[in-house]
């Protein structure tokens, strides 16, 4: 009995350790893409296998809509937030969240990587448009073309990932009619 009980404790730690390790990895990470691979699909939501043995959840609220996951498909989503429980730390995903299309933009477009252009805003309702403002830090630089890519290579890229949501690209200006104008 002593044995059982010394190897339950052990093993209790052991869990923690690792529920600890996880959450200290993920907290990180909060606020950029992760890839999971879809383990379970229910009327709540998606439920992602992450890496370190790690499941996060995506509520319906932040799913893309009209968008559908089977079981194994590989997902990009956006860690959203981090929560401690009981039973380890509680991922939330999100592909509806303006910051998952600031993050596909940064990792498609090298000039607002480097930050030779910046996002100044997005606006968007997930799965039909998306409108994003960048202007140019450096003169010289073209901020739309260069988020659009030669043929609209960059962005088509970014419209895949997002089923097809809509995305204008306008050059911010500070003057509020000029950048009304251009945002209609």
């Amino acid at each position: 009995v002593a044995a059982q009980t010394a190897r339950q404790v052990i093993q209790q730690r052991i869990r923690e350790a690792e529920r600890e390790s996880q959450f200290n990895y993920y907290i990180k990470q909060v606020g950029e893409i992760v890839n999971g691979i879809v383990q379970a699909v229910n009327p709540q939501g998606v439920t992602l296998g992450l890496e370190m043995k790690a499941e996060g959840s995506m509520p319906r609220s932040q799913q893309i809509p009209r968008e559908h996951f089977r079981v194994h498909d590989r997902v990009r989503a956006l860690l959203l937030e981090i929560k401690t429980s009981n039973r380890g730390p509680q991922i939330i995903l999100s592909r509806a969240h303006r910051d998952f299309l600031r993050r596909l933009l940064e990792n498609e477009v090298p000039e607002i990587y480097h930050g030779m252009v910046e996002l100044r805003s997005i606006s968007r309702e997930p799965g039909h448009r998306s409108k994003v403002a960048v202007a140019a830090l450096q003169p010289g630089v073209d901020p739309v073309g260069a988020c659009v890519g030669i043929r609209g290579v960059r962005i088509q890229a970014i419209v895949r990932e997002l089923n097809d949501e809509k995305i204008d690209v306008i050059e911010w200006n500070p003057d509020p009619a000029v950048y009304i104008a251009k945002a209609l």
